[in-house]
């Protein structure tokens, strides 16, 4: 038996190396992130995770863990900025509002699915132009939903969450290891 980690993320891989956990084979699965017309952010992300995780090839008995992050402004998705220019909107948009970051993860082993997400409220201060421009220049944002990591640079502008740290990062950790457990992998036997 493999584990076999669906992204190349190096949050996941990070937030997994905190149970003990060191997945066997790194496979990011290539699928269409577009959301589907009219499609709502849980809805969305929950359907990514499970797509992920439907695409990675694995042998029969290989435990296959997939997630996707989303963060959503009311009933707007708001994925990872093309640009510095989006990013700039969504850094805008998220400015002095609460927001939720909606993180699903999805563990298959053979053709049965274990399914999970989890929804966190997060609340970002409004950023002033020296603290958007330098972020924007930092890089942080590229690749990340919503345009911004809690873990970095950006960890200065939340004052207040509620709901997981590990989530917002990626991976939300007690239900990433309940899945895996429920999956047959020796969580606690590795740790």
């Amino acid at each position: 038996m493999r584990l076999i980690l669906g992204s190349g993320s190096p949050r996941r891989k990070e937030i997994l190396a905190q149970l003990g956990i060191v997945p066997d084979a790194i496979l990011p699965p290539d699928i269409d992130e577009d959301p589907q017309r009219g499609e709502l952010p849980r809805p969305y992300c929950a359907r990514l995770a499970r797509e992920k995780a439907l695409a990675v090839p694995a042998g029969v008995n290989d435990v296959v863990l997939c997630a996707d992050t989303t963060v959503a402004l009311g009933r707007r998705i708001l994925g990872k900025p093309a640009d510095a220019g989006e990013a700039a909107a969504f850094l805008t948009l998220l400015g002095g509002r609460r927001h939720q970051v909606i993180t699903a993860i999805a563990v298959r082993r053979g053709d049965r699915l274990w399914a999970r997400d989890v929804i966190t409220a997060v609340k970002m201060k409004r950023l002033s132009d020296d603290e958007l421009n330098g972020y924007l220049a930092s890089g942080e944002w590229q690749g990340k939903a919503g345009g911004y990591g809690i873990q970095g640079l950006a960890g200065a502008f939340i004052p207040w969450i509620s709901g997981s740290f590990t989530a917002v990062m990626g991976l939300p950790v007690a239900e990433t290891a309940q899945l895996l457990a429920a999956a047959g992998w020796p969580v606690w036997r590795q740790a």
